[in-house]
């Protein structure tokens, strides 16, 4: 236990996880020893341990959306503890663990596996009340400030832990129901889900098993049910209020309506579980009235009732809207839910009279500042009854229509006499608030309900002539209060969110006016001399879009929504004022009528007004609930086709301030997920047309092609995160994999942002475009020819880029894209980019690339033969040009078959075929003349097959040089890496046409070309468009399966450009050893060309290696460098020779490298090295501390020792301490832990040179898997 606990308080987290790991995996494999001790070191050191969120990474060879190895073995582990304990102590035990998750501050993601462990456990009677109290706890205190999404689903796991744990005798109703409160129907315990389900069935199968509780007792009517019966109580005890205090009392909170209508649903959803086994609906509806008349009774009196009391009346509408929000959540159900349309039937007796209760209280009854919040509710609850009489039906007299025409013209009256007082007392501003909230709320409800209100009451027209007269923008001044209780309402800061209330609520009026205004039933009142101020406002855009600036610069920026939805229909319209002027240059006769400041003008506040829309949507960045809202709004106001052809016709400011904003909505979307995904998806849908046959228009093709920067950066979009982010959104992928499983993914309605969804629009709507259609033609070429260009500007930041870099995914990313375009594109076009793909071909790629860039190749000597003498012009440049990057041309000749399926006389194109591959066998890179061999296999095959008579005159030496390379290359590296490139998928299964579909290109080759998970794209992801069908001449699924069973890095082609090194995975370094410089010699040479070369230098040179493993910053290794060559090093090995070309390694090591012989070892071949060395009678010796290091001044060093140095902070890889024969460490007694590892090395050299023995340095870049074991008690030195 001892050992453990160091591990899990180390430093570094990968050690602590693989300690837990260990831990884990020895106690599920042995018995589990149930003792007091275990105990205790699970719930302390453990739980400590398991606080760290980075240890719930995934394994490298885990999929995306797999739950964590970690959560699995703790999930086995905990399981097999408790079920070891005594029945007695797993109370104990589960008690303290959750009193464990109450004491500290818990990330979401060890509270969510922790959560699961819990939930998984075997049902057990482990605690009574108190355990839901601390659950209870949890949920309150340490959950809420996690990701919602992590939340809800550990809420649904906590649920599930309480229903297996709780020993029901011990707790009443009461509890339970306190306990479920803090479960957000939002976010986990949403009716409908399994998990509603599951809590229903325990409340069912526990019924008669709960304990009494103190209020009530729930045996005394033993026919009913005691859940029904204590919901009746509950609904009862509720609607019992005191007598009214007056009419300033504050609104009631929401906990208890929120906690009688989550009972009320579980009791009706038990009673129709009940039915559903008896068979017995009478019952069961008797049932489910015994708790709904008091409620219903309450509602019917509402209106009648004078005396009845305002808290009274507040609870009963707060209890009848959550029960409708709580049934109508889910709204594909709303028909098919029993239990809504009972409610509602059943209220629907009480309607009118509800109704009629809200219409006479917004009716100038609410004139103290907590009435605003009873104005919500009577508003809430308006919309909701309008919400169901659409889906549902209503059943009364007066239908909910004209209740909305009643309201509006009760409110337009009161605004008109509040207006008319210019009085700004409390009463009075209050109401103007009341009823411009009661406007909005009418204009706010469904769309079905504006034609049918436009029918029957000529609402949009009454509306109209009342914002004709009303004044724009109108403020309300801060009233002057007496009372003490409204001081905070009614301050500097409370006022004005009342304000900004009032302008908001104004402008989804104005929004809705912009939009019908065309249905006002007479026109002629828009031409009444009467008032003309709003008249001129809709008629002339401009006007209102400065009113609506005005009103951005003083309204809070997440009020802003509707003025962005009024702003997309007020910038078209100014736009339009630049076509005019286009037409004035055709007639300049008439250009009075347009007068050019006008053009200028109008430009100018489209300019002001993309510009302070973006800011407020830049500044809610970090405001989850409107950010995506007001961000959809404004991508739909700059982004429609309106604004766009307008101002790309112009080329003005605002077509410049657009292309501006285009890189900074990129740039955001690096950092924040989903942004780019908004205007992306805008864009592709507004620029298809949905018929029988969904097409891409041409016109709105044309105003793509000027802002052909949205679908270039989408075609490549995709960031690399950090480890933190990556870990988040693991978790993310692993709650929505458990699908239904999980309530949170039913409850918490989030909008999918999965960054594959950018590039699957753009491709989808590219795979639309017909290359025969002129327009589209050109639109494709223009992307190409920006796609080849993106490529070659990617190409020139980083000559040599690594694996799964962001320059590797944007390089991969491209050249799909062009992949799946290279079919359309006419002959005439690819001659002009033909040398720049073979251009590209040149240059240093990954192997994701070059498979791309060679299947583009053979897609366009395929459907071109005529570039074939284009093609044989790449084997003819110079060797220093083309080194490996010719194998990428020798990789089509496999496929020559596909090349020549349309020429009609193949032999003189097989022919060149074979003379250009046989001159690459005798190449003196092995990895050429491999690739050059089997394509001479692949095209003999062909020549054998059609044309045998044609070639015979080479049938003797080619087959007796394949018989050759089959049975005499025996043994070592050149015989296996023969075999693994003839069963490599590229040269063995893969057909370029066969093969060419959307799976193929994102999804296979990704995953066969070790390209990190994140690139695989599913072909589900490019259906997942709505419901429209996929429709396209690429194929979305391959029509065989590509049988391939080799691993994906077992043959990864990979360029050695000019700076280029072969990847340290690989193992091509071993095919053939030749003689070659020095400074590249592989790690199993020995020192007798160092030491030839030491003495040719004047230097002794000695048998002391010194390897230090994690060095790899250019200062330590200059200046360790400097003093290797000072104190007579022998030799100096470092990873990689390309450090001797940083400018800091040179600025501190002043020429020494060009003294002291460098040897270069992978990282990958130090284990190897140093069994090596042992085998040669060396003494590996570690500078590291350990409980057993050795003093270096008290150590006898051999005559021939190793040394390992490793990095200041981690020490020496886990992995290398196994293989040390002793570690010795350097003595220190100051404060700091440790000394530089350049210091200290140069102490070590100084030491050892007064022994007069010579030393050899080995350097390799850090490991990312964990220090080496130390004590606390030895303080650190040189690691």
């Amino acid at each position: 236990m001892c050992v453990y606990q160091r591990m899990f308080e180390s430093e570094n987290k990968t050690l602590a996880k693989e300690g837990i790991i260990h831990l884990l995996d020895m106690f599920c494999q042995r018995s589990i020893p149930a003792s007091p001790v275990c105990s205790e070191f699970i719930i302390g050191p453990l739980m400590d341990a398991m606080s760290e969120s980075a240890i719930f990474s995934r394994s490298v060879d885990q999929l995306s959306g797999a739950c964590p190895l970690l959560g699995l073995k703790f999930q086995t582990f905990m399981t097999a503890f408790v079920s070891s304990l005594p029945e007695k102590s797993k109370g104990f035990f589960l008690l303290k663990l959750v009193k464990k998750m109450t004491s500290r501050n818990w990330c979401a993601i060890p509270i969510l596996f922790i959560s699961k462990v819990l939930g998984a456990l075997p049902s057990c009677k482990a605690w009574g009340a108190e355990g839901l109290l601390l659950l209870r706890e949890v949920l309150q205190c340490t959950m809420t400030t996690h990701q919602i999404l992590l939340r809800g689903a550990a809420q649904g796991f906590l649920l599930q832990a309480a229903m297996k744990l709780t020993d029901v005798e011990r707790v009443s109703f009461s509890d339970i129901s306190s306990f479920l409160i803090f479960l957000k129907s939002d976010e986990s315990l949403h009716r409908g889900s399994n998990l509603w389900n599951e809590l229903c069935i325990w409340l069912y199968n526990n019924d008669k098993s709960f304990k009494n509780s103190a209020e009530f007792d729930c045996t005394k009517d033993s026919e009913r049910s005691s859940l029904n019966v204590y919901t009746q109580s509950l609904v009862e005890d509720y609607l019992k209020v005191p007598p009214s205090k007056g009419n300033d009392e504050l609104m009631p909170d929401w906990f208890e309506s929120r906690l009688v209508a989550t009972m009320m649903l579980l009791s009706a959803d038990v009673e129709f579980m009940k039915y559903l086994e008896m068979n017995n609906a009478a019952a069961e509806l008797s049932e489910i009235e015994c708790f709904m008349v008091p409620l219903v009774d309450t509602l019917s009196k509402l209106n009648t009732n004078v005396y009845m009391p305002t808290l009274k009346t507040d609870r009963s509408l707060q209890l009848l809207l959550k029960l409708l929000q709580s049934c109508s959540s889910n709204p594909a159900a709303n028909v098919t839910d029993w239990l809504l349309n009972f409610i509602w039937n059943y209220v629907s007796t009480a309607t009118t009279n509800i109704m009629e209760f809200i219409l006479r209280r917004l009716n100038g009854e609410l004139r103290m500042i907590p009435d605003l919040q009873r104005c919500d509710l009577y508003i809430a609850v308006f919309s909701e009854f309008g919400k169901l009489s659409l889906n549902l039906g209503w059943k009364r007299n007066r239908s909910i229509c004209s209740f909305a025409f009643s309201m509006m013209t009760a409110a337009i009256k009161n605004l008109q006499r509040c207006n008319s007082k210019q009085d700004s007392n409390l009463d009075n501003q209050v109401q103007k608030v009341v009823s411009m909230s009661v406007l909005a709320a009418v204009c706010s409800i469904t769309p079905r309900a504006y034609e049918h209100l436009q029918e029957t009451h000529d609402f949009i027209s009454v509306l109209y002539k009342y914002m004709l007269s009303a004044q724009s923008n109108s403020s309300l001044a801060k009233p002057t209060v007496s009372d003490e209780r409204f001081a905070a309402e009614t301050s500097s800061k409370g006022w004005g969110k009342i304000v900004a209330r009032y302008l908001h609520d104004q402008w989804i009026c104005i929004y809705f006016l912009l939009e019908n205004f065309s249905k006002v039933s007479n026109p002629e009142i828009a031409k009444s001399p009467e008032s003309p101020e709003w008249s001129y406002h809709f008629e002339s855009p401009s006007a209102t879009l400065q009113l609506a600036l005005d009103a951005l610069s003083i309204i809070p920026s997440d009020h802003a929504l509707p003025i962005f939805n009024c702003m997309k229909h007020l910038v078209p319209k100014i736009e339009s004022y630049f076509l005019n002027f286009l037409w004035q240059t055709l007639f300049p006769d008439l250009a009075w009528i347009f007068p050019f400041e006008v053009i200028l003008s109008s430009e100018a506040l489209c300019v002001e007004s993309i510009d302070m829309s973006w800011k407020i949507v830049s500044s809610l960045c970090s405001t989850q609930l409107v950010f995506w809202t007001n961000l959809k709004a404004f991508v739909e106001l700059v982004f429609s086709n309106e604004v766009l052809s307008s101002v790309s016709s112009s080329k003005g400011p605002v077509f410049a301030r657009i292309k501006e904003l285009i890189k900074e909505i990129v740039e955001m979307s690096s950092t924040k997920m989903g942004v780019l995904q908004v205007l992306v998806s805008f864009c592709c849908l507004s620029w298809i047309e949905f018929s029988e046959k969904s097409t891409v228009k041409e016109d709105s093709l044309l105003i793509a092609m000027e802002y052909i920067e949205i679908l270039l950066e989408a075609c490549v979009f995709g960031t690399v995160f950090r480890r933190d982010q990556r870990l988040i959104q693991d978790i993310h992928m692993y709650v929505e994999s458990l699908g239904k499983d999980c309530a949170a993914n039913l409850a918490v309605k989030s909008i999918n942002r999965d960054e594959h969804n950018v590039r699957t629009s753009a491709i989808r709507l590219l795979c639309l475009l017909d290359g025969s259609n002129a327009v589209h033609k050109a639109f494709l070429e223009d992307l190409i020819v920006h796609l080849l260009d993106k490529d070659v500007l990617v190409s020139k930041t980083k000559i040599r880029y690594y694996g799964n870099s962001l320059q590797h995914r944007v390089k991969n990313r491209l050249w799909q894209t062009i992949l799946v375009l290279i079919p359309k594109l006419h002959q005439d076009f690819v001659s002009k980019i033909i040398e720049r793909i073979f251009q590209a071909g040149l240059s240093n790629n990954q192997a994701s690339v070059k498979y791309l860039i060679e299947w583009v190749i053979i897609l366009i000597l395929h459907k071109h033969p005529t570039f074939l003498h284009q093609f044989w012009n790449c084997f003819c440049y110079t060797e220093e040009k083309l080194k490996t990057s010719v194998c990428t041309f020798l990789s089509v000749l496999p496929h020559f078959d596909v090349v020549l399926e349309k020429v009609s006389d193949k032999v003189p194109n097989l022919e060149k075929a074979l003379v250009t591959v046989l001159q690459w066998c005798f190449n003196h890179n092995f990895s050429v003349r491999l690739y050059a061999l089997i394509a001479v296999k692949k095209l003999w095959a062909m020549c054998k097959h059609q044309y045998m008579q044609q070639f015979e005159a080479l049938s003797s030496v080619i087959e007796s040089s394949l018989h050759q390379l089959e049975n005499m290359q025996g043994g070592g590296n050149a015989r296996k890496n023969w075999i693994r490139i003839q069963e490599h998928f590229f040269f063995s299964t893969f057909h370029p046409l066969l093969d060419y579909s959307i799976e193929t290109i994102f999804y296979t080759l990704p995953s066969l070309s070790e390209l990190i998970e994140d690139e695989w794209i599913p072909y589900v992801k490019f259906t997942d468009y709505g419901s429209l069908p996929w429709e396209s001449s690429l194929p979305l699924t391959n029509s065989r399966a590509m049988s391939c069973n080799q691993k994906p890095s077992d043959w990864l082609q990979q360029d050695i450009g000019n700076d280029g090194e072969l990847d340290s995975l690989n193992e091509w370094a071993d095919f053939q050893k030749k003689i070659v410089p020095w400074k590249n010699s592989i790690p199993d040479l020995n020192l007798e060309m160092v030491e030839h070369r030491a003495a040719k230098l004047g230097k002794s040179h000695g048998s002391l290696i010194v390897v230090a493993s994690l060095i790899d910053k250019p200062t330590n290794l200059g200046g360790l460098c400097r003093t290797c060559e000072i104190f007579g090093a022998s030799a100096l090995v470092v990873d990689s020779l390309h450090h001797l070309n940083d400018k800091q390694f040179q600025y501190l090591s002043v020429s020494a490298e060009q003294w002291l012989p460098l040897i270069e070892i992978k990282p990958s071949e130090l284990l190897r090295f140093l069994q090596m060395k042992k085998t040669q009678g060396y003494t590996i010796i570690g500078v590291e501390q350990t409980a057993k290091s050795f003093d270096l001044t008290e150590y006898n060093f051999p005559e021939k020792s190793l040394l390992l140095l490793g990095n200041e902070r981690e020490g020496i890889p886990a992995n290398l301490i196994q293989h040390l024969d002793v570690c010795v460490e350097i003595p220190q007694q100051g404060i700091i832990r440790s000394l530089n590892v350049h210091g200290g090395s140069g102490l070590w050299t100084r030491i050892l040179s007064e022994l007069s023995r010579p030393w050899t340095f080995y350097l390799t870049p850090p490991r990312s898997w964990g220090p080496s074991s130390r004590t606390a008690r030895c303080p650190r030195t040189l690691g």
